[in-house]
């Protein structure tokens, strides 16, 4: 089993590494202008490609319904070496990354940025919460997957793929690190691994409750900071020909 997943990972690193060398080769070529924006932002790109590749990987075999031993394995592996008085500690972080938790924050967080007159980040973070909302009730609604039933757990409406609490936690703290990047820029990196750590924690305090296989977590992870990523990049090809006309004029 373990090196199964050794190879996966390799094999995704090989395929993310290959993608990055052929976005290079065509700015190169093609969009030379480009080149240095490329170069700068590396880390980023080849981020959001293993985001991409891992989370096809992870949905793909999570879409297929059941469960596989590596799943099992891991699941029980938390069970058995978390000790049950953390259960509270987690049931409060998976809290953090309920329905409720999150459209509270965002609607004081989305007031706070249009009082500040800040409509790029409150449409940023509007869409991304929305649209995590549909993304998590289509995937839901459509997929058959069982919710584990190793030990005796807290009933969650629907199946298991994804996990909504990581999806959702995902697209809002995502969203967030963003629109506070812009505003605070030299915060930006320390922004973005307290996104990472929010998200990590609400995905691993599920597995703790065992209300859902490590797949879906990951799957959910990987989905939800995607769709901020994507939202601000139409954000931007909407936004800057507008604010271009304005200035024009």
């Amino acid at each position: 089993m373990f090196l199964a997943l050794l190879k996966d990972a390799v094999k995704l690193a090989l395929i993310c590494a290959l993608l990055f060398l052929l976005l290079k080769w065509y700015v190169a070529k093609r969009k030379p202008h480009f080149a240095d924006t490329i170069a700068q932002h590396r880390l980023t790109i080849l981020f959001v490609l293993a985001i991409i590749l891992i989370g096809i990987k992870v949905s793909e075999e999570a879409l297929d319904g059941d469960s596989g031993p590596a799943d099992k394995a891991i699941l029980l592996f938390v069970h058995r070496n978390i000790p049950q008085s953390w259960s509270g500690a987690f049931a409060a972080i998976t809290l953090s990354g309920s329905f409720y938790g999150l459209v509270t924050l965002s609607i004081l967080c989305g007031a706070a940025l249009a009082l500040a007159r800040k409509w790029f980040e409150v449409l940023l973070l509007t869409c991304s919460i929305i649209c995590g909302g549909l993304v998590i009730f289509v995937l839901k609604t459509l997929t058959a997957r069982d919710r584990p039933a190793l030990w005796e757990t807290r009933w969650y409406w629907g199946t298991s793929f994804p996990s909504g609490h990581t999806l959702e936690t995902a697209c809002c703290a995502t969203a967030l690190a963003m629109c506070a990047a812009r505003l605070w820029p030299e915060q930006a990196k320390l922004l973005r691994i307290f996104a990472l750590c929010w998200v990590s924690l609400v995905g691993f305090s599920r597995l703790v409750l065992g209300v859902h296989w490590p797949t879906d977590v990951l799957a959910a992870g990987c989905i939800g900071m995607l769709i901020p990523i994507a939202i601000r990049f139409l954000l931007q090809f909407w936004y800057q020909p507008q604010s271009t006309n304005v200035s024009a004029s």
